[in-house]
C-alpha cells in the first residue's frame, strides 16, 4: 500500500494503477462502513484508492473541527489490512490553495 500526500504524487500513482479504480474518500477514522465501501470497490475494481482528508468546510460553526478524532495510524493500518492500493492524505493547503474560488453552496 503507497500513501502519497502531494497532487503531483498522486497523478504519478495513478498513472500506474489499472481500470478500473475504485475511490473512497474519507475523513479518517474509519469504522465499519468506511471498510464495507472498500471491499465493495476490491470486489468490483482493479484498484482501490482511499482519500483521507479531514474537511474544515464540512463543519458546521457550532461544530468541534478541531474535536474530531483523528489516528492516521490505525486507519492506515486497517487499509493495509483490506490491501488498498494507494492512500492520499492531503493537506489543507493542498485541497484549498490561496486564492481557490470554488465553492458549492446547495439550495
Amino acid at each position: 500500500m503507497k500513501v502519497i500526500e502531494s497532487l503531483e504524487e498522486l497523478r504519478r500513482a495513478q498513472s500506474s494503477l489499472h481500470h478500473p479504480i475504485g475511490f473512497v474518500p474519507t475523513m479518517g477514522y474509519l469504522h465499519a462502513g468506511h471498510l464495507s465501501l472498500v471491499r465493495q470497490a476490491r470486489q468490483e475494481c482493479t484498484n482501490v484508492v482511499v482519500s483521507i482528508y479531514v474537511n474544515p468546510t464540512q463543519f458546521g460553526p457550532q461544530e468541534d473541527f478541531t474535536k474530531y478524532p483523528r489516528d492516521l495510524q490505525r486507519d492506515l493500518d486497517l487499509l493495509g489490512s483490506e490491501k488498498v492500493d494507494l492512500v492520499w492524505t492531503p493537506g489543507d493547503t493542498l485541497m484549498y490553495p490561496p486564492g481557490y474560488q470554488t465553492w458549492v453552496t446547495v439550495e
